[in-house]
């Protein structure tokens, strides 16, 4: 059996909160296990655990979590969806209401910016958004 490396996030309490949170977003998202402490879920195939730890550590940016998505529809949903209550802030980055943060990317920006010509065009572009439009960046 394979074993796995997977994230662990640290909640004041609010682990299962966050879990349903998390899990009624995502498309096949499912809790895997639970209990006072602890939390166990899987997004997209990946498995997180949300642990109640307390109030010693607090999210920041320098931890986030990439949303790759094929359709504006896609970001449209996940930039809603995951930033109400939260923060939004700009290049497709936000922190959900529990402080965690996401970048919400689309997948075609990693062909726009391997064109030499193009990238600096793209860069401009998106330094300038908050939430990714794909149209735009095919554009720039």
């Amino acid at each position: 059996m394979k074993k796995q490396i997977y994230p662990c996030l640290w909640f004041n309490g609010q682990a299962k909160e966050a879990a349903d949170f998390y899990c009624s977003i995502f498309d096949d998202a499912t809790i895997t296990s639970e209990n006072p402490m602890v939390t166990i879920f899987n997004l997209r195939g990946t498995k997180f655990m949300a642990l109640n730890g307390g109030p010693a550590y607090k999210f920041t940016p320098a931890t986030s979590f990439v949303i790759e998505c094929e359709t504006q529809a896609e970001i449209d949903h996940y930039w809603e969806k995951l930033g109400a209550d939260g923060r939004y802030d700009k290049c497709g980055w936000l922190a959900d209401k529990f402080g965690v943060s996401w970048q919400i990317v689309p997948t075609v920006l990693g062909k726009l910016m391997a064109n030499p010509e193009r990238a600096p065009r793209v860069i401009q572009a998106f330094m300038k958004m908050t939430k990714f439009d794909i149209e735009q960046l095919e554009n720039a």
